[in-house]
């Protein structure tokens, strides 16, 4: 007896609907129609691309089996897509049924995006403009000459420029830059884009913020436009997304941008995200898309070290055609340990305090600056500041002040800076002696009770400690 494909659908959805919640099914399959049945093949007929993928992502499971159950193991099942003007795709994509518990394996479907229909509209453009011109919206002032590498950035500079080289023909696909406040990782995406605009001037780069993104979406529901938001993010070839960790508890916007980069990262396009979090300790993002972040590089941006904060002040002073003392310099570098926008921001903040006040710049105004510019979590010196000073202070490299020689004036020396490093920090004995030598936290005690009985003892040792405390003094 010949089955009829409306009653094979409808033994279909009743298994279905057993095993999904009511509003799942009336969602996702109460929509679909059936075609026809031809042999072991059934043709169902679904709305969009979008439902489609949707059904492909979390029911594909479900489909199999109940198409097995009602047409045998040769069963297959045949989609048919009905675009917005009711066009059909002539060339129906075939979902294969197979015997055997084999994972599925599907191709993305080549679905036109205009059948007879206006333009898909920029999100990004002002309404009633006709022509789609996608601005990339990078800074052009965060660039890679300007990014200065070290040990803190160097995998993420590295990636970063890699990408920039051959965008979406890396395994760096997608690439997440994640760092904490003020590290740089927005300088980095930006610079990725400009440098792949440098090289590639007919590929559409496009940088946009979470909440950017976001409220995009959420205009588009409002305009009934979702489809023409959906197109327009899967015609750019280089899309960059800044603090991504915006989208946590977003449910509908983590949706959508899953459905975007799954087409992008399959057609071959880039794609770049920041986060101030690692993929593993972002909450409220849906594993799906978590595991999608994994599948190219994570690549993390460290607190800079002080060579690189040098670095980084005197590219800033060259930039904009200013010099300063070398120990003002130093003392920004020693004093601004965690954030590049903070180091940046005091070495602005200096200028302008000497250009109003027409003082020199010098460490006495560098060190009353960083008083008021840095707040009360920073207000205290950092132990390689106080290391500086004390090995200046006695005419030795930090270097040598830090081995493991027991000349007595260096073991001194050392003790002092172990001295002012308990006085002056809040670091704990046992990371003030790593920083000091690799040293234990009885060793930092030891040395701490040795300044102190020398100071009620030598005159001379006291003069030392006075004037060191002079000028360690920020206060």
């Amino acid at each position: 007896m010949k089955k009829d494909h409306v009653k094979v659908w409808d033994s279909c959805l009743s298994i279905i609907k057993d095993n999904i919640s009511l509003q799942s099914f009336k969602t996702w399959f109460e929509p679909i129609l059936p075609v026809k049945l031809k042999g072991d093949v059934l043709t169902i007929q679904v709305p969009s691309q979008f439902f489609y993928e949707w059904l492909e992502e979390h029911y594909i499971t479900l489909l199999r089996k109940t198409i097995k159950r009602e047409l045998g193991t040769e069963g297959r099942l045949e989609y048919s897509i009905v675009m917005e003007n009711n066009y059909r795709n002539t060339k129906p994509y075939t979902v294969k049924i197979p015997t055997k518990n084999k994972p599925l394996r599907n191709d993305p479907i080549n679905v036109p995006l205009n059948v007879n229909r206006s333009a898909i509209k920029n999100p990004f453009i002002i309404p009633g403009l006709k022509k789609v011109n996608v601005d990339a919206n990078l800074n052009p002032s965060y660039t890679f000459d300007n990014f200065m590498e070290g040990d803190c950035n160097r995998l993420a500079r590295s990636a970063g420029y890699a990408v920039a080289s051959k965008p979406g023909g890396t395994s760096f696909n997608p690439l997440l830059i994640y760092g904490g406040v003020g590290l740089g990782k927005t300088h980095l995406a930006h610079a990725i884009g400009i440098e792949i605009k440098d090289q590639f001037p007919d590929k559409i780069v496009l940088y946009v913020s979470s909440e950017r993104f976001t409220h995009q979406f959420i205009d588009s529901v409002k305009n009934n436009e979702t489809n023409d938001f959906i197109h327009f993010y899967q015609m750019i070839d280089v899309l960059i997304i800044d603090d991504i960790q915006f989208f946590a508890g977003k449910e509908k916007t983590q949706d959508v941008f899953f459905h975007i980069f799954n087409h992008l990262h399959q057609t071959g396009k880039q794609i770049i995200l920041t986060s101030d979090k690692a993929p593993v300790d972002m909450q409220g993002v849906e594993q799906r898309l978590l595991s999608r972040f994994k599948w190219g590089l994570s690549a993390d941006l460290q607190a800079p070290s002080l060579e690189t904060r040098i670095a980084i002040l005197k590219n800033k002073m060259y930039q904009d055609g200013i010099e300063l003392p070398d120990d003002v310099i130093e003392y920004l570098a020693y004093s601004i340990t965690t954030n590049v926008r903070e180091l940046e921001g005091a070495l602005i903040s200096l200028i302008a305090q000497s250009s109003l006040n027409k003082k020199a710049v010098n460490l006495d105004l560098a060190k009353q600056m960083i008083d008021k510019f840095v707040k009360n979590t920073a207000r205290e010196v950092s132990i390689d500041y106080i290391q500086k000073v004390v090995s200046d202070y006695f005419n030795m490299p930090v270097e040598l002040m830090k081995s493991k020689t027991r000349k007595r004036e260096i073991v001194q020396a050392r003790q002092i800076a172990m001295y002012f490093s308990k006085k002056l920090t809040k670091s704990s004995l046992a990371s003030i002696g790593m920083q000091c030598g690799g040293k234990d936290h009885a060793t930092v005690l030891h040395a701490c009770k040795t300044v102190n009985n020398l100071l009620d003892t030598d005159k001379t040792f006291r003069k030392y400690i006075t004037e060191l405390d002079k000028k360690l003094n920020v206060s």
